[in-house]
């Protein structure tokens, strides 16, 4: 519950910073599940893929900044 609670509220701070929701995941996965952990995280990098870079943490150019 408490990992839960954690995981809430660091999407809802990414969310605010501007990053999409779809870049974290969360999935309660035993570790004796090893073909459900490599299936877990496929998806996950395929998602993450289908949404591309996150721009928002690009640097700007000095010019931009002033």
């Amino acid at each position: 519950m408490f990992a839960r609670r954690k995981f809430s509220a660091a999407k809802s701070l990414l969310e605010y910073m501007g990053l999409e929701s779809g870049r974290l995941q969360f999935s309660w996965i035993s570790s004796a599940e090893a073909e459900k952990f490599a299936t877990t995280a496929n998806k996950v990098v395929e998602r993450v893929r289908e949404l591309g870079p996150a721009n928002f943490m690009q640097k700007l150019p000095l010019e931009q900044v002033a």
